[in-house]
């Protein structure tokens, strides 16, 4: 029979699976308490949670929501990094658990997709989704302003031609 506390945390993790479309699972084992604090400061600057959980609570609060994906990533201690956006909750991350040797990133899962460590570490060496959307619409501004500009050259020839032609006129007269 599961007490109430274990009801209000399979809750707790729910809300957090409906707010986040990724998930980062890391194993943690051999960091002290202080160590996980520091951790889920630094990861919290960037609107990115990191929560220990217990594996069984955990799958079933994410049966509901995501499905099988998730069970096979949650093996020994188990601490889940919830964000909302993938590159940068990726990067976050990699960035707060370089100092600390012991941590290992395992896998992630990306809307209802698992990926394995090696997919997270690339996933975090992309551009943000910012980035990425302005150096898109960058990339379809050049050739429209590069034609505008070849479009707008015979013109000004023109109009540099009559106003050379008009000076050498003035000046003969």
């Amino acid at each position: 029979m599961p007490t109430e506390a274990k009801r209000r945390v399979v809750d707790e993790l729910r809300q957090q699976l409906d707010l986040s479309s990724t998930l980062i699972v890391s194993e943690y084992r051999g960091l002290t308490v202080k160590e996980i604090a520091e951790i889920r400061r630094s990861l919290r600057k960037q609107d990115v949670t990191y929560r220990v959980v217990k594996n069984r609570l955990m799958k079933i609060a994410a049966s509901d929501t995501r499905g099988s994906a998730l069970d096979e990533l949650l093996v020994g201690p188990t601490a889940i990094a919830f964000g909302t956006d993938e590159a940068a909750t990726a990067k976050a991350v990699i960035d707060a658990i370089k100092p600390f040797k012991q941590v290992r990133i395992t896998g992630a899962l990306l809307g209802s997709r698992a990926i394995d460590a090696a997919s997270v570490t690339r996933l975090a060496a992309l551009p943000s989704r910012d980035v990425l959307l302005s150096q898109v619409a960058g990339a379809i501004a050049a050739p429209m302003a590069t034609m505008a500009g070849l479009f707008d050259a015979p013109l000004r020839d023109v109009a540099g031609l009559v106003g050379a032609l008009a000076d050498k006129r003035s000046a003969a007269a």
